[in-house]
């Protein structure tokens, strides 16, 4: 099945199954399934779709984005770099003019490193207001193995590359440090904490694993 969108098609396949609720799956590698319940009409499948019209694009355009990613990066006006999922020109992202290789590239992480201090400052307080918790300091850090971290002082961690993320992809890795205030450990009670908040969690950390070696300098 498909529809048209702001003049783009989604395509996609419905599986119906014994379940109180309509989902939208979308996977890696942009294929999108709708999981609704026994007896749902087509008209009700289209629907749903067309209300989640915009989100759906988005998420489709983060991921060709991501797909898209140039081999090697470019520090001049013209080069290419992630942030919140799309790519944008160097120069649209910081300034660039009379400044050498070397210096573009300090100048280019530190924009990531406020960057991510900034979404992360803004989108955690909801959800630290959701679950009933509190992280004792948050710090944005560079690391080549970890998204996120918390310790068992509640001290968190994001990784600065996080900038580049789309913003729900962000969300699910604050949400998963977030649990970790409660949970330390990756057990069913910590899994059920993060799918009350973010259902679809499975698609982010698909997200990272497939795309977040792309997201670097």
């Amino acid at each position: 099945m498909n529809i048209q969108f702001n003049n783009q098609t989604i395509a996609f396949n419905v599986l119906y199954a014994n379940r109180k609720k309509l989902y939208i799956h979308i996977d890696s590698t942009g294929h999108i399934t709708i999981k609704a319940p026994n007896g749902t009409s087509d008209d009700e499948v289209m629907a749903a779709v067309e209300r989640n019209g915009e989100r759906i694009v988005q998420k489709l355009q983060a991921l060709e984005a991501v797909r898209s990613a140039p081999k090697v990066k470019e520090y001049q006006d013209e080069g290419k770099f992630l942030h919140l999922g799309k790519y944008y020109l160097l120069h649209e992202l910081i300034e660039t003019k009379e400044l050498t290789e070397e210096e573009l590239k300090v100048s280019l992480k530190k924009f990531y490193f406020s960057s991510c201090k900034k979404i992360i400052g803004e989108r955690i307080k909801p959800y630290q207001t959701q679950l009933k918790v509190k992280a004792k300091t948050i710090e944005i850090v560079e690391s080549r193995t970890k998204w996120g971290s918390c310790s068992s002082e509640k001290h968190l961690t994001f990784n600065y590359r996080l900038a580049m993320a789309p913003i729900e992809v962000i969300d699910y890795v604050i949400i998963h440090e977030l649990c970790h205030l409660t949970h330390m450990n990756h057990d069913r009670s910590f899994w059920r904490r993060v799918g009350s908040i973010m259902p679809d969690y499975k698609e982010k950390e698909e997200f990272l694993a497939r795309y977040g070696q792309s997201m670097t300098l």
